[in-house]
């Protein structure tokens, strides 16, 4: 079994899986409203950016998994390639159990894995084009799905579960165009990450420089996103096309800072510039994309300092897919404690406690286990028939 304080290991990269994770469950469990009537402070951190985060390191695990650095090349990268169309196809059927689990949550994995199938052609490329291929997509991502939405007459936003293979068509216009994570702007979260994973992270200078080009790029989009729909013009094409009732730009923006469900309106391209969690716009996925990069950046250093007690303390960002399942479980009315606010703590302490005695025992999550073995065993079948 991996040991997940070993050496060859990025501890940080773990720790900022568990922040991820513990930032998700922040967002399903806790009130995005204080009892001020204003938005509270763990809804307006974490909702879009954890999970924007996760999407990012499935990117840095991908890239780290195809050899980091030093991009695997030929046969051993058709293997990988093999490997982890497997790795998607397992993450997709389990997205797809769990969705047909009675919560009120959209399960991200199905989405997740849409995004591992994606980055297959774009596994060989080095740190500098996915970073241009990145910023592109974040950009070029919500206008082309913009676009295409405007023909849709009724837009499907699905949580993805096995009832819905009978409707093929429509689950894939949910996962690619107007689910809760559409791949058509999501993919730039992905591109991010596998950029990331193509440097050095083990070098304190590298990790340093992302954290910094991270907070850079969070800054300067919040900030432009702030200056641009300061305009009265501005605000005005917003609350013309929104649809959802504003009828002043401060309901409009106290909507956008409670959350949207993947997309906006199709109706004015001045969409592309408000940031808000799960808005999808350009400057929501650079932004997130920015935090990412600082969390990422940040974590590493930190963890650089005492690896073996990351390891064990947030042990659970090493098995993350088996405590997101878990976490999804115990939301189901069958499972105690009731899926309401004082269930957060408890529920970060089940985890915390299950990714520790892991660590401890130097042992992979069982469903990290079962992945990585099925992915393996794909990548050494086609790596002995390929010539």
């Amino acid at each position: 079994m991996a040991d997940p304080g070993a050496a060859g290991r990025i501890v940080g990269i773990d720790v900022a899986r568990c922040l991820a994770l513990l930032g998700m469950m922040a967002t399903h469990l806790l009130e995005p409203i204080t009892g001020a009537d204003e938005v509270a402070t763990s809804h307006a951190v974490a909702s879009g950016r954890a999970s924007g985060l996760f999407a990012l390191l499935a990117g840095v695990s991908l890239a780290l998994v195809t050899g980091g650095s030093r991009v695997h090349e030929g046969r051993r990268l058709g293997a990988d390639r093999a490997g982890i169309a497997v790795r998607a196809a397992v993450i997709a059927f389990l997205g797809l159990l769990l969705g047909g689990l009675p919560t009120n949550i959209a399960i991200i994995l199905v989405y997740y894995a849409v995004l591992f199938v994606m980055a297959l052609p774009f596994l060989g490329l080095g740190w500098r084009p996915l970073a241009l291929l990145a910023a592109a997509w974040a950009v070029a991502g919500p206008v082309a799905g913009m676009l295409l939405r405007r023909d849709l007459a009724s837009p499907a936003r699905l949580v993805p579960s096995l009832e819905h293979l009978a409707t093929p068509l429509e689950l894939a216009q949910s996962l690619l165009l107007t689910g809760y994570y559409p791949a058509i702007g999501w993919f730039a979260y992905l591109l991010a990450g596998l950029a990331v994973g193509r440097l050095d992270l083990r070098r304190a200078s590298v990790a340093a420089r992302v954290a910094v080009a991270g907070a850079v790029l969070a800054v300067v989009t919040w900030v432009v996103s702030v200056d641009v729909t300061g305009d009265a013009a501005v605000r005005r094409a917003l609350l013309r096309s929104d649809d959802g009732g504003a009828t002043t730009w401060e309901e409009l923006r106290r909507q956008l800072d409670l959350g949207s469900y993947g997309t906006t309106p199709t109706d004015s391209w001045w969409w592309l510039v408000p940031i808000g969690p799960h808005s999808g716009t350009a400057l929501t996925l650079l932004h997130t994309i920015g935090c990412s990069l600082a969390v990422v950046g940040v974590a590493v250093l930190a963890a650089r300092v005492l690896p073996r007690l990351w390891a064990v303390v947030l042990g659970a960002g090493a098995m993350t897919l088996t405590l997101y399942s878990l976490h999804i479980v115990m939301l189901t009315p069958e499972v105690p404690p009731a899926e309401e606010p004082s269930a957060y703590l408890p529920q970060v302490l089940v985890v915390l406690a299950v990714g520790a005695a892991y660590a401890l025992a130097r042992r992979r999550g069982p469903l990290e286990y079962l992945v990585a073995e099925l992915s393996r065993s794909a990548a050494r079948a086609v790596g002995r028939r390929t010539p």
